[in-house]
């Protein structure tokens, strides 16, 4: 299978998933690839690694904060060491990280269990969503833009535990505090255990007997906050970040949820973007494109002059690099490119009339090689990067 630095993909799972949905989705792939099963097969035991590397950013709230902005590069940079890119990442390294997480192949336990991640995973707040509306030129530098959203926070008359103030919430009776109820059955094969959660107590493990009089026993009450989003250069259109435990705070005390910030960028009407290359059309006159001449053209850091040669024809296109937007979590820029039209006055004046009829009666022809047009056509594509 060949590698993808599309970590959610890798895993199968939502970009919105949760990470009880994460430790899942591995541990379904990891069994079926893990290199114990398969004979020593070689395409198994990279997918086994391509798999963990996928789930040990994912299981990590900074980690996976940090994929979310700026993609594989992100973790790389952030903190996460050399051991981050597929060709780097050892098989030993990824047995160790199954082994840690769910004790080998027979670690059946150890994904069922873990009663209080579990339980805080299933009252996890919900995700907030807003749209940022951005311009070019500020996907050019990056920008910190603030939203206002109506949202919950947490009671300040009880902190958040949902209990009226002098009270607390009780272990509930049923599940003993754990949130899940076990069930033992024998098969042909075994023993096994079915986990599910209390119904008691909704599989929280607490039972509040006393409910704060302020948030009802929720815990959370309704508010407006102000948040600031900073946007990194060179983001696109209708992608969006991911601000890891920035959105709606979980019931009594619960984890919070996420920010999502869908990116919306608006028409330049200078500028066709095309990945982090942009085009810009210029008109030049006809003695500009004969003489040659010194022109200003638009980039999103400010005009630039341009040199436009003798002879230029209309479909020429001019490359001025590092002028165009910035590479998310590579550094360095794309290029502007310049597409030039030769401007055809429509009217013209007895002065001008007069020494274009002088022009006509001693200039050449035109060329009719087939090669002119197939020179605009690769520049064009040329442009386009294409």
């Amino acid at each position: 299978m060949k590698p993808t630095s599309d970590y959610y993909a890798v895993l199968g799972v939502r970009r919105d998933a949760s990470e009880a949905d994460i430790k899942k989705a591995y541990r379904k792939l990891a069994m079926e690839y893990h290199p114990d099963r398969n004979n020593g097969d070689k395409a198994a035991e990279e997918r086994f690694k391509q798999i963990t590397q996928a789930y040990e950013v994912l299981r990590d709230s900074e980690k996976r904060s940090l994929y979310d902005r700026y993609g594989e590069a992100g973790p790389r940079g952030g903190g996460a060491g050399e051991g981050f890119g597929f060709s780097h990442f050892d098989l030993s390294e990824a047995l160790n990280i199954f082994m840690r997480d769910f004790g080998g192949l027979g670690g059946f336990d150890a994904f069922f269990g873990g009663g209080e991640r579990t339980r805080r995973d299933r009252h996890r707040g919900q995700d907030l969503k807003v749209t940022l509306k951005l311009t070019l030129d500020e996907i050019a530098t990056g920008a910190a833009k603030t939203v206002r959203v109506r949202t919950l926070e947490r009671c300040t008359a009880c902190g958040g535990a949902g209990a009226q103030p002098g009270t607390r919430a009780t272990s509930c009776g049923t599940c003993g505090g754990s949130g899940e109820v076990r069930r033992a059955a024998r098969s042909m094969f075994g023993q096994f255990v079915s986990v599910s959660p209390c119904p008691s107590c909704a599989g929280e493990g607490t039972v509040v007997l006393h409910p704060c009089p302020k948030c009802g026993g929720d815990g959370r009450v309704r508010s407006e906050k102000t948040m600031q989003i900073d946007v990194p250069a060179g983001v696109a259109d209708h992608h969006y970040l991911t601000m890891r435990g920035q959105g709606v705070p979980g019931p009594r005390n619960g984890p919070p949820g996420d920010l999502i910030a869908v990116l919306e960028i608006a028409e330049d009407p200078r500028f066709e973007r095309h990945g982090d290359d942009i085009l810009h059309d210029l008109p030049i006159s006809f003695s500009q494109a004969a003489l040659g001449a010194e022109v200003e053209v638009p980039t999103p850091y400010g005009n630039t002059t341009l040199k436009v040669q003798p002879g230029t024809q209309t479909g020429m296109v001019y490359r001025i690099r590092g002028k165009g937007l910035p590479k998310v979590g590579e550094g360095g820029r794309g290029d502007l490119h310049v597409r030039v039209h030769v401007w055809t006055p429509t009217k013209l004046t007895s002065e001008q009339r007069a020494l274009f009829h002088e022009l006509a009666k001693i200039e050449t022809s035109p060329p009719t090689e087939e090669r002119i047009g197939k020179k605009f056509w690769e520049q064009l594509r040329q442009a386009l990067g294409r």
